[in-house]
């Protein structure tokens, strides 16, 4: 994935991204990445696109009642923000090693790290 948990991201289409446009004086909505769903293709940004979850009673939460939450915003729908600015991603390999970076500038972003192998299986 070119989105990672802990990235810096700025919505650019969606709901969050149609306010900035009505109202110019509007910051574009930005935040930090929580979770990546990898399978589904989406994102948990903070503070953006909450939603309200109505939840019963239960033994851990005894009250119940409406919840505000963050929900998942698609992928293709936010950018990644490298040194404040919203940039594409590509990949690179130098020296054996795979390095995300910023299309915008051609600067390294961060090291991808492989993912791990099960034991005993082949590929």
């Amino acid at each position: 994935m070119k989105i990672k948990k802990g990235d810096m991201v700025r919505v650019i289409a969606g709901k969050e991204a149609a306010q900035v446009v009505q109202d110019k004086d509007k910051k574009p909505a930005e935040g930090k990445v929580l979770s990546v769903d990898a399978k589904r293709g989406r994102v948990v940004v903070e503070g953006l696109h909450k939603v309200t979850k109505h939840e019963k009673p239960s033994m851990t939460n005894q009250n119940g009642g409406r919840v505000e939450v963050e929900a998942s915003i698609d992928i293709s729908n936010v950018m990644l923000l490298h040194n404040g600015k919203p940039t594409r991603v590509g990949f690179k390999i130098e020296d054996g090693k795979k390095y995300r970076y910023a299309k915008a500038t051609g600067e390294k972003i961060d090291e991808v790290t492989s993912a791990k192998r099960k034991e005993g299986k082949k590929s």
